[in-house]
């Protein structure tokens, strides 16, 4: 069946662009959309890595389903150096071959052809054929594991494919999301999911170089596409044709996504890409005029009961803002403030999985203009939250106490990591701002509450030679306790990479 032969008269499409490994958060997405909103769409498109997500939503899988493809993707078992090619160097074919994606992840997926080109969904695939020089669409009964292949074969990483005597790549220099294939087939409401990196920050390299080339292609024409469509819907609203003859919607959710391309070696990464799409999907559609209602699905975290507690502490100083108020003696304006946390974290999958990284604590808070050593209530942790930008993540404390007179007091902190800081791996990871606010205060009311005081607090050194100290690894076997302490390891490391190893690799393979 051609391409041509389908049509829908007005309706939705699915725009499942490409990004590479990134749209595993296009995954996440799709949980929401399919199956938490109960969206359906007249049709849908895909280029690059989203063929991997149109190939599951043609065979009817659940958008919990797709996900979960993803959640539990082992990236190792789809990676095949391409070895015979290294001995010729620059004149290598490929670095790689989709040979383990063959072997492995497609049927670790359940993807099975007969039904995807059986599917009853309308659908198109696109392919760029280069030896005819063409985009090639092609729609889900054409479809077969070759030519899933062939739409995401990214040179150089990647062998050309060999179709009937044609050579065929990845189209991402032609299209990341074939916009124009969804108006023409009549629909009028876009849905476009798109993972490519809008940052516009460039870094030297030839890996960095490679995907910034495509960057450039990509969002550039989707842009043009855009541009296109409200020009064409100004001449709608001024009672003129217009280039397609009708108003477009385009709804589009972004994502900046910290995963790379290609270059992941870990599971948790995909399931934690996974989740931010998830959030992100439902902050979007809270955002819809009028929202859009949800019928919410639970974590799908695992089940890696193995817990890890460790204790740091830091010390520092406030300064008071009213001074004679009751919660600090009249006239003392600064005071000596230290803080002794036990971080206890139950469940690893919950921990590392969760895009909040959060965690309980207990301990104290010693200052002796508040009463001397005073016990937290109630607290959390938080590691490495986004703020909003990968590249600028932030380490969260909240802990609830009171002071020896009864007053209810809230300690806020943050450590600021990025790279433009200028403060230093070492100075940002151990320097915790606070604020004691009147009150057990929630985050969303932290603007509006009344500010105690305020100052800096730090690991000195010794202290964190003590917090390494501190670590405990509970666990029912040797394994899951290495398990954790590597994935724990792999998360910190990960994270800091992502803010200054950008330079050697845009983000962490870990």
């Amino acid at each position: 069946m051609s391409a041509d032969s389908e049509s829908v008269s007005g309706g939705r499409a699915l725009i499942l662009a490409g990004g590479g490994l990134k749209v595993a958060f296009q995954a996440g997405v799709l949980q929401v959309w399919l199956d938490e909103a109960g969206l359906t769409f007249d049709h849908a498109d895909g280029a690059s890595g989203g063929t991997f997500n149109l190939a599951m939503y043609c065979q009817r899988m659940s958008g919990r389903q797709i996900a979960d493809n993803w959640r539990n993707l082992r990236p190792l078992k789809g990676v095949t150096p391409n070895w015979r090619q290294y001995l010729r160097g620059p004149y290598a074919r490929s670095l790689f071959t989709l040979d383990g994606y063959r072997a492995h992840v497609f049927p670790s997926w359940g993807l099975d052809w007969a039904k995807i080109r059986a599917t009853d969904r309308s659908a198109s695939f696109n392919l760029y054929n280069f030896s005819k020089n063409q985009l090639q669409v092609l729609t889900a009964a054409d479809m077969n594991e070759d030519r899933l292949v062939a739409a995401v074969s990214l040179p150089m990483w990647f062998p050309p494919a060999v179709l009937d005597g044609d050579t065929y790549i990845d189209p991402v220099y032609v299209t990341d999301a074939n916009i124009g294939e969804a108006i023409r087939r009549g629909c009028s409401e876009l849905w476009i999911i798109w993972t490519v990196s809008r940052r516009g920050r460039w870094y030297d390299g030839f890996v960095a170089n490679y995907f910034q080339i495509i960057e450039t292609a990509a969002n550039s024409r989707l842009q043009e596409w855009l541009d296109r469509i409200e020009a064409n819907n100004a001449a709608i609203r001024d009672d003129r044709p217009g280039e397609f003859g009708r108003h477009i919607c385009v709804k589009l959710l972004p994502g900046e996504v910290p995963l790379n391309y290609l270059v992941n070696f870990t599971q948790d990464r995909f399931a934690e890409a996974v989740e931010l799409g998830v959030q992100a999907a439902r902050r979007w559609c809270g955002e819809q005029h009028p929202p859009i209602k949800l019928n919410v699905s639970p974590p799908s975290y695992g089940r890696d009961l193995t817990r890890l507690r460790f204790t740091e502490r830091m010390t520092g100083s406030v300064r008071f803002e009213a001074p004679g108020t009751g919660i600090a003696p009249a006239g003392q304006r600064t005071a000596n403030l230290s803080v002794r946390l036990t971080i206890d974290i139950p469940e690893m999958d919950d921990f590392v999985i969760s895009p909040e990284h959060q965690a309980p604590v207990t301990g104290s808070v010693t200052c002796q203009a508040l009463g001397g050593q005073l016990t937290v209530d109630q607290g959390s942790f938080n590691l490495f939250v986004e703020e909003p930008d990968p590249e600028h993540l932030q380490m969260l404390y909240r802990l609830w106490f009171a002071d020896k007179a009864g007053h209810r007091l809230t300690l806020v902190g943050h450590k600021d990591i990025y790279d433009d800081s200028h403060m230093g791996l070492w100075s940002a990871t151990t320097t915790l701002h606070v604020r004691i606010l009147r009150g057990y205060i929630e985050p969303a009311d932290d603007d509006n509450a009344e500010l105690v005081a305020s100052g800096v607090i730090r690991i000195h050194l010794a202290d964190f030679l003590a917090q390494l100290a501190s670590f405990r690894i509970h666990g029912d076997t040797v394994s899951g306790r290495i398990s954790a302490a590597r994935r724990f390891g792999g998360l910190f490391c990960g994270k800091l990479w992502d803010v200054y190893g950008q330079r050697v690799l845009t983000w962490s393979p870990f």
